[in-house]
Parts: C-alpha cells; sequence; structure tokens
C-alpha cells in the first residue's frame, strides 16, 4: 500500500513539473492531475472521512443520545443506555486489525464498547465498562468481561484521546490501549457472543453506554 502510494506521488510529481514547464494548461492534464491527488490524500484503510457518516448508520437502540459530527469527530452522545454507529459496508470475519481514538467526556461507564465478527461469531471489546475501569470481551462462555479472565483494571481520564487496537486472526484476538497489550485471548474452544444491549452492533460497531464520548481516526486493514 505504502509503495504504490509512494509511486503515485512521483507521478503526480513529474506531471506537475512537465505541465509547468510546458506552460500549457490542458484541461485533460489539470483533470489527471487533481485526479490523481485526490487518489493519493484518500485513505483506503479509513472508515470515518471526518465529515459524515457515510458508511455507517446511527444505532437505533431506543436509548441513544444525539449522534454528531464536530471538528472530524464523532460524537456519541449520553443517552439512557447505549448510543453508537454500526458499520453498513462489507467488513471481514477474520484477519483484520482496527485501531481507532475515543476519549471520554462526561460519564462513568465504557466510552469505547466495539462489537465485532470472530469468524461465524460475534465479541466486544469494552473499554471503560463497569463503572470506569474495565476492560475485557464480553462475552466468554457465558461471562461478562467484568467476570472472565480478559478483564484489565485501567485507570481512564476524562477529555484524554486513547487508542484503541483490535486485532482478530484465526486463533486470537488480541488488543491494545496506546501501544500497550492488555488482551491476548485464544479463543479455540470457547463460545463467543455479545450481549442483548448491543446486539444490534452487529456485526461491527462502536458505542458508549450512559456516557458521552468522541470517536475519530476509525480504521481498519486485513492481515
Amino acid at each position: 500500500m505504502k509503495i504504490a502510494k509512494n509511486q503515485n506521488l512521483i507521478c503526480l510529481l513529474i506531471l506537475t513539473v512537465f505541465v509547468g514547464c510546458s506552460g500549457n494548461k490542458n484541461p485533460k492534464e489539470t483533470q489527471a492531475i487533481e485526479k490523481l491527488s485526490e487518489e493519493i490524500s484518500i485513505d483506503k484503510n479509513s472508515l470515518f472521512d471526518g465529515k459524515t457518516l457515510e458508511g455507517w448508520k446511527i444505532t437505533e437502540f431506543g436509548t441513544q443520545g444525539p449522534v454528531l459530527i464536530s471538528d472530524g469527530k464523532i460524537i456519541l452522545n449520553y443517552g439512557d443506555g447505549c448510543t453508537g454507529i454500526t458499520w453498513q459496508k462489507e467488513f471481514p470475519k477474520v484477519n483484520y486489525e482496527v485501531t481507532v481514538e475515543a476519549q471520554k467526556t462526561s460519564g462513568n461507564d465504557f466510552f469505547c464498547g466495539m462489537t465485532f465478527p470472530v469468524n461465524d461469531e460475534f465479541c466486544s471489546l469494552i473499554v471503560g465498562g463497569w463503572g470506569g475501569p474495565v476492560v475485557g470481551l464480553s462475552c466468554i462462555d457465558g461471562k461478562d468481561a467484568s467476570d472472565n479472565n480478559t478483564k484489565i483494571l485501567k485507570q481512564f481520564e476524562k477529555n484524554v484521546w486513547y487508542k484503541i487496537k483490535l486485532r482478530v486472526t484465526p486463533e486470537k484476538i488480541t488488543a491494545w490501549v496506546d501501544d500497550e497489550k492488555l488482551i491476548d485471548f485464544t479463543y479455540t474452544g470457547h463460545e463467543l457472543y455479545v450481549r442483548p444491549e448491543v446486539y444490534l452492533s452487529k456485526p461491527f460497531g462502536i458505542c458508549s453506554w450512559n456516557t458521552t464520548s468522541e470517536i475519530r481516526n476509525i480504521r481498519m486493514q486485513r492481515l
């Protein structure tokens, strides 16, 4: 991906110099420069353009607060339960990695609940749940993130951005917060499912619980 992008950049520079030296302003050449420039600027792995909810829909939990976009962020406002968004386009079932930046601005529960596919099952990565400190997977063998062996306690401050990374391979679910590996779970032989509250987030969605959170830089790449 990076090699192709660099090649496009070289082509753009050559084309720009050629047109500039020739002194001509051929509309076709100008259009070619504009198109190539646009292609270079597009992040093929991005799931959020910073301006619209293209590819997403507001999840109709029935408990949600308003969902807004401002300054390159998706704002999931405090509701009476879950507030979130669900991806509407194709999404892989395994061998992928998702990164997102999230912060909590009010409330005291999870500010990033990421529901995701694992082959033909689904699971949720909870960040900041059960009063604020719990990170873990829900659900495993009938146990929530607060009760299974993926549970980690971590302090999260309000108005601080955290980088969250999730990786799903044929054997493991791995998760990091700010490059600190918190979950490294081999799921073979275990039953995975999601709580009823986030069922509508399938196949891939992000939500908060009784908390206002802000989300940005959502990216997914296949492994």
